[in-house]
């Protein structure tokens, strides 16, 4: 935080996202981390000041494209963009629950993220590992979310995986199809391991 504010003190207003790129000790894993919670006003890309992350700013400019509106113009976007089949616009890396998000935002662009933010849960009396028994259900929320499936923190200072197998009751091909980082889950466990400090969660139902 200390470079991204000695980097506008010396630069000037950021004028894109892209910019933050330029920032000393920040690199790309923590601009795509990052990235979605940055706000800029009056910038260059008015998706900029939106909870849009730049991974998805194609899909958006795809879905303007055939709407014929232009960027400037994102508020129609959410407008009309209910008259297409939103399943066009899945990708490998962006699925329908993420594109319901993105056109969401699009209503309400500039909003802050911090309002809306959802907490998990926990349920009371689990706070560490030896708590948890196999077969318990408990509510947490995505921390990270990987190839091989989601990293999801229930309350006990060590995130369980719920691997890609156990995502849905229907095969996944990519975990940012099904979840995505901040969504509180509900989940069930399947596998504990206190020595290695390993927990298996499964969403299936």
């Amino acid at each position: 935080m200390k470079n991204l504010v000695k980097y506008r003190n010396e630069n000037g207003a950021f004028k894109n996202r892209q910019e933050i790129l330029k920032v000393s000790k920040l690199g790309g894993k923590t601009f795509e981390l990052c990235a979605g919670f940055l706000r800029i006003r009056s910038g260059e890309n008015p998706l900029d000041n939106t909870a849009v992350h730049p991974e998805s700013y194609s899909v958006v400019e795809n879905i303007a494209q055939d709407l014929a509106v232009s960027i400037n113009q994102i508020n129609q976007i959410s407008n009309r963009v209910k008259s297409l089949d939103l399943k066009k616009y899945v990708t490998d890396k962006i699925g329908e629950p993420t594109l319901k998000d993105i056109i969401s935002e699009l209503e309400k662009p500039g909003r802050d993220p911090r309002a809306e933010f959802k907490y998990a849960t926990f349920r009371e009396g689990i706070k560490e590992i030896k708590d948890l028994e196999v077969g318990m259900e408990l509510e947490g929320i995505v921390t990270n979310v990987a190839n091989f499936g989601a990293f999801v923190d229930v309350g006990v200072h060590q995130d369980g995986l719920v691997h890609i197998s156990q995502l849905a009751d229907y095969f996944v091909k990519d975990p940012k199809q099904v979840v995505k980082v901040g969504q509180v889950v509900k989940v069930r466990v399947l596998e504990i391991n206190e020595k290695l400090k390993r927990i298996g969660l499964s969403m299936r139902k």
